[in-house]
């Protein structure tokens, strides 16, 4: 007698399984040893010692701690809300304006200038910007005391004043090329006639991007409202070539904040409590954001 074959109930689970083992490793067994590690007294070697919550209460305390988020706060502005903002209006002139008066392959070239910062390595893109804002010689101080304005030049990364703002402007400049590539995208799948039932009526452009073009592409800012709040949260590079953190802690977000305390301080227990908050923080966050799109989705 020749065996029965074996028929499992759902066969395309099999292709689940590399995936599930590589998150498995990368992910869960990673983010479950750091909040181990957390509740421990421990230097990175030797054996841990255990601590429970006081790397927590301690946490709570440290004014570093709240001022990181504080920068946070103002992260998520320079990569999300501004790029949002802007990313709209310039998608949608870029769709409703230079594609239809100047050529699609115009609109296609002048996206693709926007998104290059986002190819770009951000090591690479922070020692550029390094060199643009050097107190000297650099081209932006260079530029002002060329047009006569040498009395606004400034340490722009060295002063305390300067320096969050212009990490700031710097990942603005990075962060923009990604909203305009998703909006026009959206924008693609709006129905022509919308617009030219708009036109029709009189309105102009501001009114049709208003009116037409924001209630439309809904779904999409949604998502790269919570895309890049994430990714505001998590930003570590830029502050890393570009400050350090500094200067005076100005500049300190809870990414860094973790990095330092875990390998400069050698104090892996406090900094895996930092990141863990963080972590904890960001999935909160992306929760809340996926229910909140939802709920707008089925309302509509």
């Amino acid at each position: 007698m020749s065996a029965r074959p074996i028929r499992l109930r759902n066969p395309y689970a099999l292709y689940l399984i590399p995936g599930v083992i590589a998150f498995l490793a990368v992910v869960i067994v990673p983010f479950a040893m750091n909040i181990y590690f957390s509740l421990t007294h421990w230097q990175g070697v030797g054996s841990p010692t255990w601590a429970g919550l006081e790397n927590y209460q301690e946490l709570m305390k440290d004014s570093r701690f709240w001022e990181s988020f504080r920068h946070s706060v103002a992260m998520v502005l320079a990569m999300a809300v501004i790029p949002t903002a802007v990313g709209l209006v310039v998608a949608a002139a870029l769709f409703d304006f230079i594609g239809k008066h100047f050529g699609s392959k115009l609109a296609s070239v002048l996206r693709a200038c926007f998104y290059l910062p986002q190819v770009l390595p951000i090591t690479v893109a922070g020692i550029v910007w390094s060199w643009i804002l050097a107190p000297e010689n650099g081209s932006l101080n260079e530029l002002l005391k060329a047009v006569g304005l040498g009395s606004l030049q400034q340490d722009w990364l060295g002063d305390p004043k300067f320096a969050l703002y212009s990490v700031m402007a710097v990942m603005v400049w990075v962060q923009l090329g990604f909203p305009v590539v998703i909006f026009m995208a959206g924008l693609q799948r709006v129905d022509p006639s919308l617009y030219e039932a708009a036109e029709l009526d009189g309105t102009n452009w501001w009114q049709r991007f208003w009116h037409v073009t924001l209630p439309q592409i809904r779904p999409e800012i949604y998502v790269v409202m919570l895309w890049c709040t994430i990714a505001a949260l998590k930003v570590f590079g830029a502050v890393y070539v570009l400050t350090k953190g500094g200067p005076a802690d100005a500049t300190i977000v809870p990414s860094y904040f973790s990095f330092s305390t875990f390998f400069e301080k050698t104090d892996v227990g406090y900094g895996s409590a930092i990141a863990t908050v963080l972590t904890l923080i960001i999935l909160a966050l992306t929760t809340v954001g996926l229910r909140f799109q939802s709920r707008s989705e089925d309302a509509q």
